[in-house]
């Protein structure tokens, strides 16, 4: 019997500690608090997440550095961009401003009037040059005049008044004058059959149909009678 109490008394005492252990373990539970080792160990693995995140976070940074070397990259095409639209406003704006060509016999429409005044001892032919070449056009100087005749062809000498260069636009027209004597002896004189123009600088000519009096005075040939002003200029003979 005294075996079986002992028996007894040690399956008690154990099984005290068991439930002793077992409320201590709650106990801790309850209040949060863990295992020195398991601490330890969250410890060391939040020290790894951290050195991780710090270790992503240098990652991101370097990514960013790359991010905005790519966006220089950019930049740097943009400005070549740029640059490029620079060379093409610098081809079509400035260069078609400086290169107003002259005004060309084709893109001129030439006519010519009689524009003598009553009382002049001197006819005047207006000639106009009106630019339809569909852009403006730079013209200056003198025209080339020759008017033809049943003795020939007789050339036009010029005035040698001042010239000025001036920008014809689009539509817009000039004129200049071409004086002769007119023929007042009463015989039939050189007869006028036509009137030659060539633009100043051009080696293109047109023929019109002569709009002043039939005829010139004969001359003894020492020179032209007929007398040609620039180009812009008005008033009889220029």
């Amino acid at each position: 019997m005294r075996v079986h109490k002992l028996t007894f008394a040690a399956l008690a005492v154990a099984a005290g500690l068991s439930l002793t252990a077992c409320q201590s373990g709650n106990d801790n539970a309850g209040n949060g608090q863990s295992d020195p080792s398991s601490t330890s160990a969250a410890s060391t693995g939040g020290g790894s997440d951290s050195n991780s995140s710090s270790t992503g976070g240098g990652s991101g940074t370097n990514a960013s550095d790359r991010s905005g070397t790519s966006t220089g990259t950019g930049t740097s095409s943009g400005s070549g961009s740029k640059g490029s639209g620079k060379t093409a406003g610098s081809g079509s704006g400035t260069g078609a401003s400086a290169r107003t060509g002259k005004c060309l016999t084709a893109g001129l429409k030439i006519t010519a009037q009689d524009g003598t005044i009553g009382g002049d001892t001197d006819g005047t032919v207006v000639v106009t040059l009106t630019n339809r070449s569909g852009h403006d056009c730079t013209v200056a100087g003198y025209a080339g005049v020759d008017l033809k005749t049943n003795a020939g062809s007789l050339s036009a000498k010029r005035t040698g008044q001042e010239t000025v260069s001036a920008v014809l636009k689009n539509g817009e027209s000039t004129y200049f004058p071409v004086s002769y004597p007119l023929n007042t002896s009463g015989g039939s004189g050189v007869r006028i059959t036509g009137l030659v123009v060539t633009p100043p600088d051009e080696t293109h000519s047109v023929t019109l149909a002569w709009p002043g009096a039939a005829s010139l005075p004969v001359t003894d040939g020492s020179g032209s009678s007929v007398k040609v002003g620039p180009i812009g200029s008005a008033g009889q003979g220029g």
